[in-house]
This record gives structure tokens, sequence and C-alpha cells, in this order.
């Protein structure tokens, strides 16, 4: 099953609205705000990588207020898959 992490920056003061529109998108487990260079982390998954990279590409990257994105695809059968 295809992974990834998606690290996100996004508008000071729009994090909750943010968050609520995440969970609302299919594959995404997780989503957690962070300190540092970003401001949340995402995890989501789908039954293939073209979902997976539709979801990034088409749904997490258009949410307003989202300023930029670093999408780390997981390795299948690295790990502890």
């Amino acid at each position: 099953m295809p992974i990834a992490y998606v690290l996100l920056n996004c508008e000071l003061g729009h994090e909750a609205d943010i968050i609520n529109e995440l969970k609302k998108l299919p594959g995404v487990n997780d989503v957690e705000g962070c300190y540092g260079v970003y401001d949340m982390i995402v995890k989501i998954s789908s039954d293939s990588m073209d979902k997976l990279k539709e979801t990034i590409t088409w749904h997490i990257r258009k949410i307003d207020k989202i300023k930029s994105t670093l999408t780390l695809i997981v390795i299948e059968g690295q790990g502890n898959n």
C-alpha cells in the first residue's frame, strides 16, 4: 500500500481550517501540527500510487492557505512495511 508524508507550510492563523479540510480527504490517516521549518505533517495512504499522487497534487496542494508542500513517498518493502 503506497504511503506518503506531506510536510506543509501554511498561512499563520489558518492551521485549524486546513486541518479540517485535510481530514475530509480520502486516504488521510493522520494530521499533526509541528514546530520547526514546517507547520504540519500529513500521513496519507492509498491502494495505488496513482491515487496517492492524485490526492497530493489535486487535493492537498489545492487547499487554500497552504503556501508550500514537501512530499516524502515511502519506499515499499523497506523498514517496518
